[in-house]
């Protein structure tokens, strides 16, 4: 039986090692303390940093097979832990592309896989000539950035949206530039600039591949974000919209799972736009949320299919069950500190809503703290349902 390692020990983690517990697999986890999400449920937990080579290459070494539940991780000593023999998967030159928006968005448009007109920008870099006359003191003020120089120029067009290409995380490091006004407050450093998608829905997809190349892939959802948090609110499955835009998203999300040849997970999250064209928003190489709803409204879970891949066992079937809405569960705005929960009693009655808390000891406006699943019927009765769930429940400090 194979040790399994993950860097990494939030609610994915967690979520990983309660799949794993199933089967009985052993899960050793390594992250910086043991108050983290996974810490109670692995069967090993080791402190340590998973940004820190010396730290993943002790690690790595200790365990049969290697996976990730965040992409910021030091893929140096991934490599070298494959150049050693260890299985590592998703492998670490897929985790480079993806970690940095901007060879990803790169990866995409040379494989035409379609997302949206892009380029990349650096807005730590100052032009050099205006530079260069301020430090002789012949321009008072500081010169613009690279942005700021391409909208001046009308290389640039409102409305569009500037990503920091590393480092960004439910809804951070996204800025949207609607007008002169949104142009003072850009994100510093490198970042790309893309135009701002016409969007009917927000869809994604989760994939599957293994080894072998075998793909499978789980049913499109679709997504609904918070107005000002940029953080997904709630999500269904199966996504209203039909046969035929189904199947289109299915084939882009596996293309391009098949273009990165990835071991392991993709979510592909989608654009649906209002003239019916599909564009790539983003990917990520790990379980991700939009598919949590998998473990109680899908045959196989995100969580167990990874744990096939990684342990070279068949996988599983990826078919609907049941209807299905899983809503985020939030911190509540205006309220930082120990965390408690308000309201519990009102979920635990709800009809078919499954709750998810993550044990983060702290809260603050818009962290993720668990999620709620409901299975309907209908996807209208599950939506109803994991609504009424999310709003009896708050999040707080006392």
């Amino acid at each position: 039986m194979k040790t399994i390692g993950i860097l990494g020990g939030g609610q994915l983690g967690k979520m990983t090692c309660h799949a794993a517990a199933d089967w009985h697999w052993p899960v050793h986890i390594l992250d910086k303390s043991r108050d983290f999400p996974a810490a109670p449920y692995a069967t090993h937990f080791v402190e340590g940093d998973f940004r820190r080579s010396e730290d993943v290459l002790a690690f790595g070494r200790s365990v049969d097979v290697l996976t990730i539940e965040i992409e910021s991780v030091n893929t140096e000593a991934l490599h070298q832990l494959v150049a050693e023999g260890k299985e590592v998967y998703p492998q670490p030159h897929v985790i480079d592309l993806i970690k940095d928006k901007g060879t990803q968005k790169e990866f995409l448009a040379k494989h035409e896989l379609a997302t949206s007109p892009f380029e990349l920008c650096d807005q730590s870099r100052l032009i050099s000539l205006q530079e260069k006359l301020r430090d002789f003191d012949l321009l008072e003020t500081s010169p613009p950035a690279e942005v700021q120089e391409k909208v001046a120029n009308g290389e640039w067009t409102f409305p569009f949206v500037q990503k920091a290409r590393t480092g960004g995380y439910d809804g951070r490091g996204v800025h949207i530039v609607r007008s002169e006004k949104d142009l003072e407050n850009l994100l510093p450093g490198p970042c790309l600039i893309e135009k701002m998608a016409d969007i009917d829905k927000e869809l994604a997809v989760v994939v599957a591949r293994d080894a072998n190349g075998q793909i499978r892939a789980f049913p499109c959802v679709e997504m609904v974000f918070h107005p000002t948090a940029n953080l997904l609110e709630y999500q269904l499955c199966p996504a209203r919209i039909n046969g035929d835009t189904q199947d289109r998203a299915t084939d882009l999300a596996i293309r391009t799972a098949e273009a990165f040849g990835i071991v392991g997970l993709l979510a592909v999250e989608l654009f649906l736009n209002k003239d019916g064209s599909i564009w790539v928003n983003e990917v990520a190489p790990r379980p991700h949320n939009s598919g949590h709803h998998t473990i109680e409204a899908c045959v196989t879970s995100q969580y167990q299919q990874l744990l096939r891949i990684l342990t070279g066992l068949p996988m599983g079937d990826t078919d609907m069950r049941h209807p299905s809405a899983m809503a985020n569960v939030l911190g509540a705005e205006g309220h930082t500190g120990p965390t408690h929960y308000d309201g519990l009693d009102g979920v635990m009655g709800s009809p078919a809503v499954f709750m998810h808390l993550y044990g983060k000891t702290t809260t603050k406006p818009f962290r993720k703290m668990g999620h709620l699943t409901a299975l309907g019927d209908t996807l209208e009765q599950a939506e109803e349902r994991v609504k009424a769930a999310r709003d009896s429940l708050r999040v707080i400090t006392r």
